[in-house]
């Protein structure tokens, strides 16, 4: 016997003896109680005595048993309904993987009456597709003194499938073989639950993929956390953009703007649809449409932010070419009559407010016809770009050069001055400019197809009909008309002139 025995041995000796001292104390003590209990004085009376002592202890003793009876019944039972009636199996296998013992809950995922189950080999109920890691497993828990775990399909006895996940620890009991003791989990609706988060993880990652916008999710600060992969036509790897600024590449007129949407969608949920414009590595811009979404966590607290994005810069084009088409002239690229009769009214509402003049010029080129008719209207074109260019020269940004079609062309001059006297003589310097310069001879390289350049020199001067205006005088319909009858006045009396309407 190792010397720890005989250290419990002795332990448990000198418990019975305290136990029976307390018990004959507590015997005398009810004796005593008792009618006619009196000290015994001769031995056939101590005898008598120690007979009572002894019975009572013997009536005490009967009571502890009963009560430790009931007490042994009490935890057997509560042990049969904790044991039984958990929410997870116990099984109990034998070092060949036998069921040695199982509870109802464990009976019940087997899909077996519990008496069937005893001397069953586990594995019979694991799927064929697992039953090698389950061999795997158990070798490996035969063989550890730490507690494994390992996840599995088995086949419960009516053939229907259940997931479940073991928990085992072995162990070793007075050198007798080991055994396992196995926690038996149902995890089937977890992992019903995993499938379903897979698969919708998956369909939202396809998604993501294969769409032509750009997908991004951001922190509370606008740091990037994900970047789906079509970003990668616009700045390579999205995976190196991972927890960078994504304000960063927004340009930067339009930076700030952005950064008050994106704080407003945080503040309040709501998402804004705006447009910006991006600029890219290599200095190209893109416009760029967003609109933001939070995301919540499971408390309701803003967690992140998803913008999807989609390139416009295309339609963003096509909208400012349907514009230059709408006001502008497609040969010079001067407004048109539209964007000029605009420009005309903004004009003239300025004039009432500043009470400074302005004039209007209407130009038209002499001699222009015969160019086409000896060179073809490739000729005319180019010597109308340059007639722009040059009328483009004489005048200040805030003035206004457009092109109303053919060889005609209007200028407007804007906040002259509040001296009309002033204003005409500063109207005529520039009207003489644009006349002086518009006289020099053109110089002209024509291409024609199949043959080789062609150099001509040209010579065309310019017809300059003018017209003061100030406040709303006249309307701009009436402005035009006069402007127009000087111009036709300078062209008759000899072309190449400047002619003021009603000087």
């Amino acid at each position: 016997m190792s010397n720890k025995s005989k250290e419990l041995n002795m332990l448990n000796a000198g418990e019975e003896v305290q136990f029976a001292r307390s018990l004959r104390s507590a015997a005398e003590k009810k004796l005593a109680k008792m009618p006619h209990a009196d000290t015994p004085a001769r031995p056939a009376e101590e005898i008598l005595y120690e007979l009572q002592v002894y019975q009572i202890e013997l009536e005490m003793q009967s009571e502890e048993l009963q009560r430790a009876q009931l007490m042994i019944e009490e935890s057997r039972d509560r042990y049969t309904n904790f044991y039984d009636l958990a929410p997870v199996g116990y099984i109990t296998l034998s070092h060949e993987a036998l069921i040695g013992e199982i509870n109802l809950t464990g009976a019940t995922l087997l899909g077996k009456e519990r008496g069937k189950l005893m001397r069953k080999r586990f594995a019979a109920f694991v799927a064929p597709e697992d039953r090698d890691r389950w061999d795997q497993y158990f070798t490996s828990v035969l063989q550890s003194d730490d507690k494994l775990s390992c996840e599995l399909a088995v086949l419960r006895g009516d053939k229907t499938r259940r997931q479940v996940r073991l928990d085992s620890l072995r162990l070793l009991k007075d050198d007798k073989s080991p055994v396992v003791r196995t926690v038996l989990a149902d995890i089937s609706e977890r992992k019903r639950s995993e499938e379903a988060l897979r698969e919708q993880e998956e369909f939202y990652r396809m998604i993501a993929e294969n769409t032509d916008d750009f997908i991004a999710v951001l922190d509370l600060e606008g740091r990037r956390l994900y970047n789906s992969p079509s970003y990668s036509r616009l700045f390579g790897d999205p995976e190196l953009m991972k927890g960078t600024d994504s304000f960063a590449e927004i340009h930067p007129d339009d930076r700030e703007h952005v950064r008050r949407v994106f704080k407003e969608t945080v503040q309040t949920g709501i998402g804004l649809r705006i447009e910006y414009r991006f600029v890219l590595p290599d200095g190209n811009i893109r416009y760029m449409e967003s609109c933001g979404g939070m995301i919540r966590n499971s408390r309701g607290d803003a967690s992140r932010v998803v913008v999807v994005s989609r390139d416009i810069t295309e339609r963003i084009q096509a909208e400012d070419q349907i514009r230059t088409l709408a006001f502008y002239d497609s040969l010079t690229k001067l407004p048109n009559r539209r964007m000029f009769d605009d420009r005309l009214n903004q004009a003239m509402a300025a004039s009432k407010r500043s009470g400074r003049y302005g004039a209007l010029m209407f130009l038209d080129m002499d001699n222009f016809k015969p160019l086409n008719d000896q060179y073809g209207h490739s000729a005319g074109d180019l010597l109308l770009m340059e007639v722009s260019r040059r009328i483009i020269s004489c005048v200040r940004e805030m003035d206004t050069v457009s092109r109303f079609g053919g060889d005609e062309f209007v200028v407007m001059l804007t906040e002259l001055g509040t001296n009309k006297k002033s204003s005409i003589a500063q109207t005529g310097i520039v009207a003489e400019k644009i006349r002086a310069i518009l006289a020099r001879p053109y110089k002209l390289t024509l291409q024609h197809e199949g043959e080789a350049e062609t150099a001509v020199v040209y010579h065309c001067t310019a017809s300059i009909g003018v017209v003061m205006f100030i406040n709303h005088e006249y309307r701009p319909d009436d402005l035009l008309k006069r402007a127009d009858m000087v111009m036709y006045q300078a062209k008759e009396s000899g072309r190449n002139q400047v002619r003021f309407f009603n000087i």
